[in-house]
């Protein structure tokens, strides 16, 4: 398995070894100067949500590239993930010479391919707030976890600092996420029942939010 030689020794793909797999995915950001410290600030996230707990059967809500799956590999025994793009089994390979087993299948979190209670804890990072119907996905999540599981995201703020960060560093348009950044706690919140909650930064509120972590239980 290869780690990051970043100092936060998060074991991720190396950038060789990136796939784009679409417009959305910026795996390699995660790799640049600036931005790349902002963007693994969500995986150092969901790692401290994580704690040191380690599960049967590990999901990751849209896995992109797999940059982040040989750190959820180190807590799962078996590890999935669900992605709309087409390349799954491309990614699948890349990780496999990676050191990282993972099934991995074209799908939306609005229609899991999974079996009622199938998962142990569902990932998301920088995911959700794509989908369109988010309690939808919600709904989905609630039933592929079996009782108690639980949901650990990371996701972007709807704040002016996000945005102006991320039109500086990479050129893109927030307009992409429409209202659904805003949407995305509200629905977990009313689904799940939340264990634990970080922003970072831990100041400033809503107007500073650069990300929020959250951890969930299924009822």
């Amino acid at each position: 398995m290869r780690k990051s030689n970043n100092a936060d020794s998060l074991a991720l793909l190396p950038p060789s070894a990136l796939i784009r797999t679409g417009p959305v995915d910026h795996a390699d950001w995660n790799y640049r100067p600036l931005i790349g410290s902002v963007q693994r600030v969500r995986f150092q996230l969901i790692r401290r949500l994580l704690g040191s707990a380690r599960f049967d059967r590990l999901l990751e809500i849209g896995y992109g590239s797999g940059v982040f799956m040989p750190e959820l590999a180190k807590r799962a025994g078996e590890l999935y993930g669900i992605d709309p793009h087409p390349m799954p089994r491309q990614v699948e390979d890349v990780l496999r010479k990676h050191g990282v087993h993972a099934t991995l299948a074209t799908a939306s979190a609005e229609a899991l391919p999974y079996a009622d209670g199938y998962f142990d804890c569902a990932v998301s990072v920088s995911a959700i707030e794509y989908v369109d119907d988010i309690d939808r996905a919600c709904m989905e999540l609630t039933r592929v976890l079996r009782p108690g599981g639980i949901v650990v995201v990371a996701t972007p703020g709807a704040s002016p600092l996000w945005d102006l960060a991320l039109r500086i560093s990479t050129g893109e348009n927030p307009q992409q996420y429409a209202d659904r950044r805003q949407r995305l706690l509200p629905a977990l919140k009313r689904h799940f029942d939340v264990q634990d909650e970080i922003a970072v930064p831990p100041f400033g509120g809503r107007l500073m939010r650069l990300y929020t972590g959250v951890r969930l239980a299924r009822r």
